[in-house]
């Protein structure tokens, strides 16, 4: 060929790449499921085997790159379709990191945690951390969070009376009626729920199919929220048992909090505070005894100004048994605990340093205090073990501890140590903003609450709607190219272990609920009124959420009373009473089937996700692995939409059928086993507007067209 031009050899070349079967990218695939990598969560020396999928015969090889290691991988299994290419690596202790690479004639792609692509990518390597695990029970556990004070009042002789204190501009309300909306400012007004009513319901729990509950804070505090901590070491008497009691109560309009004597009695009275912890105890044993879990809230960034080491409000002051607080005096035990600017100040020093400026939010001063360190260390200790063995933590702002973040890097692989050497098989799960991946590195936090690569990129999918439902951007819905985008980007943070328990939720007690994002309507109770909430609001595109919370990797996390479908906007509008009496039927026997339908499928726990063939309002995806094959298609159209979509991508055979599991839209669900024929490796269905349907793949006959190029 020396003789011949460089027009000729291009086009020789191009004769040559067009006489090659096509390079089937969309079929590409690998993961950190037990699939792709086994074992999945390797140790420090293990031998761990990698695959890699392609489609049948359509590569020439494929390579394991790690560094500047190439290693190329061998065709081990040719199954259906597809071939799987193996590479065994030994683990040391450092993160070992991946991607890979295939060549196909003279054509070069790479492929990693993002997917394809034709640019090396390394911030979306695959990783593996030896040593790091996650809980099994956790990993695609079916959790619920309970606001415990709007939950159910099991027991009434502990609620807080009207008057009982005084608290961040008013005095403490007992609200008589249960079904009233909660005020704008509504801190210190309470409904009466307890650890007794929850007790009482988990009947409806379990036969809800809950496998995990979530506890908003417990321990003593002034709010009803409770992010407060007045006490670490007990349990709120006003959520337990108050078995010593008595006191005045304050005048209408008092302040003096010194003179509120039966909160005094109530939360300081050490046979109180027992017994309510005696109460937690067997509460937790007799979830555990249903097969549940318990994970309570932590908030460990800030105290509360009732705390007994600030003690603003000098409850503690003349009590029997307590030393003074820092606010109280300079010679506090406690003064150390937070950061004081003014030495000069005492006695009543309010010169402290309040976590994002709120005085009734006191900050704690791990980096000045050593004493405090190891205290929190030992209560995060404490609830796992018996007697009261919690199953785990979630961190309230978790990155937002300390004052530095090397600091609270170094804190947070401290708590983690000291929780796993009391329970190694409890969950340590934050809350975060942004981007988690130096939290998740194997040696601090288990997981966290999915904002990021769930519940944001949902709701702007379905409803358009910010998670507050403070705007609404047209834009976003429907937009299938940001919300593929958004997941793949954002999952791509987490280790495999990471994502699978990770806490997906569509409400909690900081957003908006998602059914009343469903309306479309941007704003709070203070601009637009509660009624509003529940206006116009399309359970259609609820189900649709609810249907991918079910289905997609995680954790699902229902927040109460959503599956009753409670409306409100956000926060206090978001902390309605569970309707007792009122609930919505309906959308509670959807849930109660979808949540059987996740739990009887392993690959919707711990199996691969991939994207289909997405399209403006028509999201497609698979979960799958060896032995399950699931087709998961929503449509939030309104409009009905014919759909021919390729799903021999996801594993299932050209010639098959596909069972329907589920089928929901505006109307209500059905469980009702329609089948869906798959020819030439395609699906052919109708979804009405805001719908959505699950399919399994029940069988496939026999296939003329394996190994067919096509």
């Amino acid at each position: 060929m020396e003789n011949k031009s460089i027009y000729e050899l291009n086009k020789i070349q191009r004769y040559m790449m067009q006489m090659r079967p096509v390079l089937f990218k969309q079929v590409l695939f690998s993961d950190g499921t037990a699939d792709y990598r086994q074992p999945p969560e390797p140790k420090a020396g293990e031998a761990v085997t990698i695959r890699f999928r392609t489609k049948r015969n359509n590569v020439d090889a494929v390579f394991l790159c790690a560094g500047d290691q190439q290693y190329q991988m061998a065709k081990t299994e040719t199954r259906g379709e597809f071939d799987y290419y193996s590479y065994t690596v030994t683990m040391t202790d450092q993160v070992f990191s991946y991607y890979f690479q295939v060549a196909d004639g003279m054509l070069t792609l790479y492929y990693d945690h993002y997917g394809p692509t034709k640019e090396l990518r390394p911030q979306y390597s695959f990783r593996i951390v030896p040593g790091f695990s996650t809980p099994d029970w956790a990993k695609g556990a079916v959790m619920y969070q309970i606001l415990v004070d709007r939950f159910y009042n099991g027991d009434p002789d502990n609620d807080v009376e009207t008057n009982e204190y005084f608290y961040i501009r008013t005095n403490s309300q007992k609200v008589e009626n249960w079904d009233k909306v909660p005020a704008n400012f509504s801190v210190a007004e309470f409904y009466g729920g307890d650890l007794e009513g929850v007790r009482k319901k988990l009947d409806y729990l379990q036969n809800l199919g809950i496998e995990v509950i979530y506890f908003n804070p417990l321990f003593v505090s002034p709010s009803n929220h409770k992010y407060d901590i007045q006490d670490y070491d007990y349990i709120d008497p006003h959520y337990g048992r108050i078995v010593e009691d008595g006191g005045a109560l304050l005048e209408p309009g008092s302040q003096d909090n010194r003179k509120a004597e039966r909160y005094i009695k109530r939360v300081t009275d050490r046979r109180n505070l027992e017994a309510s912890n005696e109460l937690f105890a067997q509460l937790v044993q007799e979830i555990h005894d249903r097969g549940m879990k318990v994970i309570l809230d932590g908030v460990f960034n800030h105290c509360g100004s009732f705390n007994k080491w600030m003690d603003r409000e000098e409850i503690y002051n003349a009590q029997e048994g307590y030393a003074p607080g820092a606010y109280v005096s300079a010679d506090s035990p406690y003064k150390g605990y937070f950061k004081f600017h003014n030495n000069h100040a005492w006695p009543k020093n309010k010169s402290y340093d309040g976590w994002w400026e709120h005085d009734t939010l006191p900050k704690l001063n791990f980096e000045e205090s050593r004493e405090l360190y190891d205290y929190i260390l030992e209560i995060g200790r404490k609830w796992v073990s018996p007697p009261y063995n919690a199953d785990g933590w979630r961190l309230d702002v978790a990155a937002d501890l300390g004052y530095s973040e090397e600091f609270n890097h170094r804190f947070w692989r401290d708590f983690r140590s000291a929780v796993k050497s009391a329970n190694p098989n409890a969950i340590i799960l934050a809350e975060h903003y942004g981007d988690p991946k130096n939290w998740l590195s194997g040696d601090q936090w288990d997981t966290i609450m999915n904002y990021d690569a769930f519940m944001e990129p949902v709701t702007w999918f379905l409803t358009g709607m910010e998670k507050h439902s403070d705007s609404y951007e047209p834009s976003t819905l429907g937009n299938i190219m940001n919300f593929e985008g958004s997941m793949h980007h954002y999952m791509t943070s987490f280790l495999t272990p990471s994502l699978y328990c990770s806490m997906n939720q569509l409400s909690n007690h900081d957003h908006s609920r998602f059914l009343t994002r469903t309306n479309r309507k941007a704003g709070r109770i203070d601009t637009l009124g509660a009624q509003a909430a529940s206006e116009g609001v399309n359970k259609g595109v609820f189900r649709e959420a609810v249907v991918i919370q079910m289905t997609w990797p995680g954790a699902p996390t229902l927040y109460y009373g959503d599956e009753a479908g409670v409306c409100g906007f956000t926060d206090p509008d978001n902390r309605r009473t569970y309707p007792w009496g009122r609930e919505d039927r309906d959308l509670i026997a959807f849930h109660r089937d979808i949540i059987r339908i996740h739990k009887e499928h392993e690959a919707l726990r711990t199996g691969s996700v991939m994207f289909l063939q997405g399209e403006q309002n028509l999201l497609c995806y698979a979960r799958f692995n060896r032995n399950e094959k699931l087709i998961v298609l929503v449509n939030n159209d309104s409009s009905s939409r014919d759909i021919d979509i390729s799903v021999w991508p996801a594993e299932i055979p050209f010639y098959a059928h596909l069972e329907q599991l589920i089928y929901t839209n505006e109307n209500g669900h059905s469980v009702v086993p329609v089948v869906y024929s798959v020819e030439k490796g395609r699906l052919k269905i109708m979804l009405t507007k805001h719908s959505a349907v699950v399919l399994r793949c029940r069988d496939s006959k026999d296939n003329p067209m394996q190994g067919r190029e096509f």
